[in-house]
């Protein structure tokens, strides 16, 4: 029921004009990323700055169909009838039921039931930095996992690490760091990583460990060191030996303790370290 018919039309007409100004053109998430469009906000997504919505009043049954409207650089969200509320870091459910108590208390309706929808998400963002082949800033939902980041990020490098950083700022203020597994992308003994990001968290990619592989291979050139990786499979890793080459011939040159280069005789089941430099010597007979 409206209390307050003298009032609505105008009103009305004044909301209107003012969600087609507010209107805001999706910006890109930096050079070579995807439409930040594609991501929709949560439920549970705290709306911000420039975030688009829907507002939709049960009771008002002459109204249009709703309009996308934007979240305002202040954090507040134009409803009908009552103009600007504050919605800044509420949820699109919460931020509903505080347009419901202002319609309330301004007496524009008795028991007032409002839908606010979140349509794009452009405030909740986070940062990729690092071995991605397009860092950037991206946008993000309530199910906005890690490996989905990524995947926006145009996926990993050759030279990235297994072991990636999230950093997130608590509510005290305190960047806190914790490190996420992605050996489950290419290994199916290790589950995939599944936390959810928020906006305004960070995401480090790192460029993993390298090693050099020289002389009699296929293919010498540098490599990114896995984890336990030995000396026989990283010789696979480059194509394997020529015909030249000797399995029985292999000498790693490594950085001493006291920062010195040492060479070593190597064996096929010895460990590679990182930096080392693997050269497979021609065979003697």
């Amino acid at each position: 029921m409206l209390l307050r018919p003298n009032f609505r039309a105008a009103l009305l007409v004044l909301f209107c004009a003012a969600s087609s100004l507010c209107l805001a053109a999706s910006p890109t998430a930096g050079s070579g990323a995807p439409d930040p469009s594609a991501a929709m906000a949560g439920p549970l997504m705290p709306l911000g700055p420039q975030d688009s919505v829907t507002i939709h009043i049960d009771e008002d049954t002459n109204t249009l169909p709703p309009t996308p409207v934007t979240v305002g650089d202040d954090g507040t969200l134009r409803i009908p009838y009552v103009g600007p509320i504050p919605v800044g870091g509420l949820s699109p459910d919460a931020a509903a039921r505080r347009a419901e108590k202002a319609l309330k208390d301004g007496k524009f309706f008795l028991n007032p039931h409002v839908a606010i929808t979140a349509v794009q998400s452009l405030s909740q963002r986070v940062s990729v930095l690092g071995e991605v082949k397009t860092p950037g800033r991206y946008p993000v939902d309530a199910k906005t996992s890690v490996v989905d980041l990524i995947a926006l990020a145009g996926g990993f490098t050759d030279l990235s690490a297994s072991v990636i950083y999230v950093s997130r700022t608590d509510a005290n203020g305190n960047i806190r760091k914790f490190a996420v597994n992605m050996r489950g992308l290419n290994d199916p003994k290790n589950n995939l990583p599944e936390q959810a990001l928020r906006g305004g968290d960070s995401v480090f990619v790192p460029r993993a460990d390298q090693f050099f592989i020289l002389g009699e291979v296929q293919k010498p050139a540098m490599y990114k060191l896995e984890a336990n990786m030995t000396v026989e499979q990283a010789i696979s890793v480059a194509g394997g030996i020529t015909l030249k080459g000797s399995m029985r011939r292999v000498e790693i040159k490594r950085t001493g303790k006291d920062g010195a280069d040492v060479a070593i005789k190597a064996r096929l089941g010895d460990m590679v370290q990182p930096g080392d430099v693997i050269r497979v010597k021609e065979s003697i007979f």
